[in-house]
């Protein structure tokens, strides 16, 4: 058995940085910019069988993961356009594990998130592309973190994000020789 935390965490915990440089938002954004075609790519012919695999022992479901990133995404793209209108907003955190229980995360068809992941990650990328430095420099304040985090690192955290759960989803590639 494979070590729990490598399978939770398999390109290693998130790591905010204090300053998050042109250089690293440009990858952060190319991360998020490719998401939405790497998981069709890697979930468009799985079966129901394979759709229904835990990425790890007590996780969630391929299936799962891919209704999660779409809950997530979109609480995200409205969290920075809150941080882009509003002065400092708090962001609404969710129960993640309860959203992921639900009857539509265990059963629907993945297709459906993977449209809103695809519909949401297209005005995203250009949200964020057209954003200013001062832009990234702006805050909310993230009240499960109890912390005050700028754009750039929201930015930061959702890049990682979307490269987590893509790793996820390759190791179940990799540990049932799926090809």
């Amino acid at each position: 058995m494979e070590d729990i935390e490598k399978l939770k965490y398999p390109i290693g915990k998130l790591v905010i940085p204090d300053h998050i440089p042109p250089s690293a938002r440009l990858e952060h954004i190319k991360a998020i910019g490719d998401l939405p075609s790497a998981l069709r790519g890697m979930t468009d012919d799985l079966s129901d069988e394979q759709l229904d695999t835990p990425y790890r022992p007590e996780g969630w479901t391929v299936r799962q993961l891919v209704h999660h990133i779409a809950d997530s995404h979109i609480n995200a793209f409205t969290r920075f356009k809150l941080g882009l209108t509003e002065d400092e907003p708090t962001i609404r955190p969710y129960n993640q594990d309860a959203w992921c229980s639900m009857s539509d995360a265990i059963t629907l068809d993945h297709h459906l998130s993977l449209d809103i992941i695809s519909g949401i990650h297209g005005r995203w990328v250009r949200v964020l592309n057209d954003m200013s430095d001062e832009d990234y420099n702006k805050n909310v304040f993230h009240p499960e973190m109890d912390r005050r985090l700028s754009l750039g690192q929201l930015l930061c955290q959702y890049g990682w994000h979307s490269d987590h759960h893509l790793a996820h989803i390759t190791g179940v590639y990799e540990r049932n020789n799926w090809s």
